[in-house]
């Protein structure tokens, strides 16, 4: 399949192109969007054997000068030693304000060279080419760009658009089955928040233990649906004054148990899916999600081969890291909550009790 959307935000809008094979054609969009020059190709030491070579190809093809900067795999790198390295490597290549950056990998390639991009020079432009299932249905869409802070995730950061997303599908083929799993939690999510037709597709292509998608060409209109919703999501609220909100279904829990496992312990779509457990059952008791469809989401998630159940840290350790979490209001931790499979409700209050009761309700 190949497919555009449009991320409709005036002049700031960009299109994402979804498709077999495309990643050769990133120097063309790349010239179509109005970019020139000088280019800083951002990847990790997994992808940059990949797909790092046909990536030059096509940038100086299209008559870009490309240069390489490969950084570690994983969450750590998503750190503020990192970003000085990029700064540097910005400034070694004489990267000026007319030239950009392009994140070639996952949500941690995406968030860390989309931050640098947008304080280099106080901002220049950048490319995503997601290459992992989570970026191409989140990270890379929406402009949410940043690093992580030993005080907790996410915490330091910009809003700052693409120029353009190119989602080449081919790559999913070189995506270990964990990552994989970890990225259809985020395709849950928007099920769960926004569309509960997608989240019937994704039940009946499920069976124990094992996802029907990856290797599926169904996978492509999987993604395109996700893509569209985040990008309406986005256009109505682009700095996420309330709407967006809800793009963080799972999102409080699943930060503060990546920051006191440590960082890369879990992967972000392994805690979301536990996050996402949590969230269910609090909206059981608070928003009248049906106990079925409560029980539909652990089953699905499951199924995926993701966690679902809390890990065994001391409850104190996680309250205090959803203090500090980018939703927390004078120390109150706010939650997005489903009333119904498809629809979500977000900046929810949720007595103190009974957080930590139905943290202790979901634990392993």
């Amino acid at each position: 399949m190949n497919c555009d959307i449009q991320v409709d935000l005036g002049d700031r809008s960009y299109p994402i192109h979804i498709g077999s094979g495309i990643l050769d054609s990133l120097g063309e969009a790349c010239k179509t969007a109005g970019l020139t020059g000088r280019c800083l190709v951002v990847a990790d030491e997994n992808v940059a054997p990949l797909y790092a070579d046909r990536t030059f190809q096509s940038l100086e093809k299209a008559g870009f000068f490309p240069a390489l900067t490969v950084l570690s795999a994983g969450e750590p790198t998503k750190c503020q030693t990192q970003l000085l390295n990029l700064y540097s490597a910005a400034a070694a290549h004489g990267l000026d304000r007319q030239c950009f950056m392009v994140a070639l990998g996952g949500g941690v390639m995406g968030d860390l060279t989309g931050f640098a991009a947008a304080s280099w020079l106080r901002g220049i432009r950048f490319v995503q080419v997601p290459t992992s299932l989570l970026a191409m249905v989140d990270s890379s869409v929406g402009g949410k760009t940043g690093i992580n802070i030993p005080e907790g995730k996410n915490l330091v950061g910009a809003f700052h658009q693409p120029e353009l997303v190119l989602i080449d599908l081919d790559t999913l083929s070189t995506l270990p089955p964990r990552e994989f799993a970890a990225g259809m939690a985020e395709v849950v999510k928007y099920g769960i928040i926004r569309d509960a037709d997608l989240f019937d597709v994704l039940e009946r292509n499920t069976l124990p233990q094992r996802s029907c998608f990856q290797g599926s060409e169904k996978i492509g209109d999987v993604i395109a649906r996700c893509c569209e919703i985040k990008a309406d999501v986005v256009r109505q609220d682009e700095r996420e004054g309330g709407l967006r909100g809800i793009l963080n279904f799972g999102h409080t829990a699943a930060h503060a148990i990546e920051n006191v496992a440590g960082y890369g312990q879990y992967l972000h779509g392994e805690a979301v899916a536990i996050g996402m457990v949590y969230a269910a059952h609090l909206s059981v008791v608070l928003k009248g999600l049906s106990i079925e469809e409560s029980a539909r989401i652990e089953k699905l998630l499951t199924g995926l081969s993701l966690p679902v159940g809390a890990p065994k840290f001391a409850w104190k350790a996680i309250r205090t890291a959803m203090a500090v979490d980018k939703k927390t209001v004078g120390g109150l931790p706010k939650f997005v909550l489903a009333d119904r499979l498809g629809h979500a409700v977000f900046g929810c209050e949720v007595p103190e009790e009974l957080l930590e009761e139905v943290w202790d309700g979901i634990r392993q």
